[in-house]
């Protein structure tokens, strides 16, 4: 009977073959969008927000404390989109000032909600860790801005990746080049019943 390796090594040396890939193949996105992910569990999420990033054109993504993840969720991903690691919110912080980058928390309970506050073009937008938040005080970070995803349930509480999915195209929406200047969209690889128009 062979011996199961464990779930968190297997992650690791997925990861690793990822990374390699990633140092040879990634560039910067089309947008000067980046993603910041805040001590961020390494199991689906930060996977899944890869692939946003990639889907986007963000420019890059900063990982805070996070060391390894599993790419898996990502579909691919991880081999084009930039990233970087930082130990600290306060190195990372530092880099996108000197960068000029305005940066934005999302949180709940804020005044400025989603949709109705104009970005910067250059944006780096603060996504913290699925139970905790924040890794740091708000209050040490004063230049900081802060909104919400205006929701209407009960709950009143979205997956990370799928408020960096909505985050990020809302960025886009105000900001994104044109679509002919990123790669060309391809049609479905899967059988569907109903086809889009460009695809007839």
């Amino acid at each position: 009977m062979s011996r199961r390796v464990p779930k968190r090594f297997d992650m690791e040396v997925r990861y690793e073959r990822a990374r390699r890939r990633n140092m040879s193949s990634a560039k910067s996105g089309l947008h000067n969008c980046i993603l910041v992910l805040d001590g961020l569990k390494p199991d689906f999420n930060i996977g899944k927000i890869f692939r946003t990033a990639d889907a986007f054109g963000v420019r890059e993504i900063y990982l805070i404390g996070v060391h390894a993840f599993d790419p898996d969720p990502a579909k691919g991903s991880v081999r084009w989109v930039k990233y970087q690691v930082f130990e600290q919110f306060i190195e990372c912080f530092q880099v996108l000032q000197n960068k000029g980058y305005t940066v934005i928390t999302l949180e709940p309970g804020c005044s400025d909600l989603l949709g109705r506050v104009e970005f910067p073009a250059k944006t780096a937008f603060v996504f913290g860790h699925e139970e905790f938040g924040l890794s740091f005080d708000r209050q040490d970070f004063p230049d900081i801005a802060s909104l919400s995803i205006p929701q209407w349930g009960h709950v009143q509480s979205l997956n990370v990746s799928v408020a960096a999915s909505i985050v990020s195209y809302e960025y886009i929406r105000q900001h994104g080049k044109p679509l002919d200047q990123g790669l060309p969209q391809k049609g479905a690889s899967v059988n569907t019943r109903y086809r889009c128009k460009a695809n007839e």
